[in-house]
């Protein structure tokens, strides 16, 4: 799946569920936005998004504990997961999605160039996964998987509770 495939699979999913995603954006500086834009309607699934590439923004902004980023830094997976739980929040989304990670030239919170957290919120927060590439395509394409498992299991839980 290329990347305008793979976000035209979210928006298509999102859309025919009558869900809309937020995302919480760090290391994708924004691409991951101007993807899921780049699809026509998108507006019937898209809320917004929030590019905290300041750590103090993913808690002030978002939310993240303090508490949690003064221990871990800002790449790691419950950061992700807290980033996405507030995006979700902050705009009122059903999903909440989000990208941490370490770009380079440096690593930074003694996590290596290269290392990605994504995650996503649908209900109660879940824990990031780590990646292990930054294209926007992989990005997109492991977010899509995310979001349809994140579903799956909210599905579960429903019928469950029905």
């Amino acid at each position: 799946m290329n990347e305008h495939e793979a976000a035209a699979a979210i928006i298509g999913l999102l859309a025919g569920r009558g869900q809309t995603v937020a995302v919480a954006e760090s290391l994708t500086g924004g691409l991951l936005a101007a993807a899921l834009t780049s699809i026509p309607g998108a507006s019937a699934a898209f809320r917004g998004a929030v590019v905290a590439y300041a750590t103090e923004l993913k808690a002030t902004v978002l939310g993240v504990p303090a508490g949690l980023l003064d221990r871990h830094g800002a790449v790691h997976p419950g950061v992700a997961a807290a980033m996405a739980a507030g995006v979700r929040r902050r705009m009122s989304a059903t999903i909440g999605a989000a990208t941490t990670g370490v770009a380079g030239p440096d690593s930074a919170d003694g996590q290596p160039v290269g290392t990605v957290y994504i995650a996503v919120s649908i209900g109660p927060p879940l824990d990031g996964r780590q990646l292990a590439q930054l294209s926007r395509q992989e990005l997109l394409t492991n977010l899509f998987d995310e979001l349809k498992k994140a579903h799956d299991r909210a599905e579960r839980l429903r019928r469950k509770n029905d």
